[in-house]
C-alpha cells in the first residue's frame, strides 16, 4: 500500500495538490488528525474495494495534534510495509499573503495572532520545519500557476501523463435523449441498421453476430478509423489542458447494436493504448420484454 502525507504552508495550493490526487486514482482525505492516521490506513487496507494509494493532507489546522505527525509517521515507517512518503509543498511568504487578499480568506492561525497574517505565518513555517526535513518529496509553488502545479503532480507520481484522464466511452439512443454528460457526440445512424435483421434484432452490440454485421459495411470501418484518428488526436490536447475525464458518447437509434458496438470497439482500441478506460451501455436494457 501506497501512502503520501501531503503537508506544508497554508496557502501553498495543498488543496490543489490533493484534487489531482484524486483524479489520479488516489483515495484522499482532507485536514486529518494524525493521530488517525494509522487507524485510516489500517481500515483501507481491510476494504472489500483494495485500496493500495492513499493521500492524506495534514496541516496547521490540527491545532495541537500536529505535533503527532512525527510519531505517526515513524510509527508507519517502522511497524508497517505501507510505503510512506511525505509531499512538502512551500512558497515564499509575500506570494502566500497575496493568494489570501486575493482570495478574501483568512489564514487558519491568524485570529491567533490578532490579525497579523504575517506573524501567522512566520510561526507556521517554525511549526513545519521539521517536516520539510524529513519531505520525500518538495515543492516550491512560488511561481507556478495552478495549472502548473498539477502538471509537476502528475509528472512526479504518474508513469506516463495520460493516466490521469479517465475515459468513459458510452452508448445510448437517440430517442432516449442525448446523454448531458457527453464531451464528444457521435451520430452512427448513418450505417445499416441491425433491427431489421429478424435473427439481429434481440441481440445487442455486445454480441459477435452483431458487431459482425455492422462491420461488414466498408463504410463502417472507414467511419471507424477515422473517428479512431480523431479521437486519438484529441485525447493528448485532453491530456495537456489538464481535464479529468472525457466522456465519448456513440448515439443509435435505440442504443442496442450500432451505437454499442462502436463504443466496445472503441473502448477496446483505447484500452489497447493504456489508456484507463470504461464502459457504460445507458440504453441496452429499455424495451427489453419480459418472457
Amino acid at each position: 500500500m501506497q501512502l503520501l502525507i501531503v503537508t506544508g504552508m497554508s496557502g501553498a495550493g495543498k488543496s490543489s495538490v490533493m484534487d489531482v490526487m484524486e483524479d489520479i486514482g488516489y483515495y484522499c482525505i482532507d485536514n486529518i488528525p494524525p493521530k488517525l492516521i494509522s487507524k485510516f490506513v489500517d481500515l483501507c487496507r481491510q476494504s472489500e474495494s483494495a485500496i493500495t494509494k492513499v493521500a492524506v493532507a495534514v496541516d496547521i489546522r490540527t491545532g495541537d495534534m500536529f505535533a503527532e505527525i512525527f510519531r505517526s509517521w515513524q510509527k508507519l515507517k517502522l511497524e508497517t510495509d505501507v510505503e510512506v512518503k511525505v509531499l512538502f509543498i512551500d512558497a515564499d511568504q509575500r506570494v502566500i499573503i497575496n493568494r489570501y487578499k486575493e482570495t478574501r480568506r483568512k489564514h487558519p492561525l491568524q485570529e491567533k495572532f490578532g490579525g497579523n497574517m504575517k506573524a501567522a505565518i512566520d510561526y507556521e513555517y517554525s511549526q513545519l520545519s521539521q517536516l520539510r526535513e524529513i519531505a520525500d518529496f518538495y515543492i516550491d509553488t512560488t511561481d507556478f500557476a495552478t495549472s502548473q502545479l498539477k502538471e509537476h503532480i502528475k509528472l512526479i507520481f504518474l508513469e506516463k501523463s495520460s493516466d490521469s484522464l479517465l475515459i468513459q466511452v458510452m452508448s445510448f439512443g437517440f430517442k432516449y435523449g442525448i446523454p448531458s454528460d457527453c464531451d464528444l457526440v457521435f451520430d452512427v445512424r448513418c450505417l445499416p441498421n441491425p433491427y431489421y435483421v429478424d435473427e439481429l434484432r434481440s441481440h445487442t452490440g455486445c454480441d459477435e453476430c452483431v458487431r459482425d454485421f455492422v462491420m461488414g459495411f466498408p463504410q463502417s470501418k472507414e467511419l471507424f478509423d477515422k473517428l479512431a484518428d480523431l479521437i486519438d488526436y484529441l485525447i493528448p490536447h485532453y491530456v495537456h489542458e489538464g481535464k479529468s475525464q472525457l466522456v465519448i458518447g456513440f448515439g443509435c437509434t435505440g442504443g442496442k447494436h450500432r451505437s454499442i458496438t462502436f463504443a466496445e470497439l472503441m473502448a477496446k482500441h483505447l484500452g489497447e493504448k493504456d489508456y484507463r478506460v470504461q464502459k457504460y451501455h445507458r440504453d441496452i436494457t429499455k424495451d427489453r420484454k419480459l418472457k
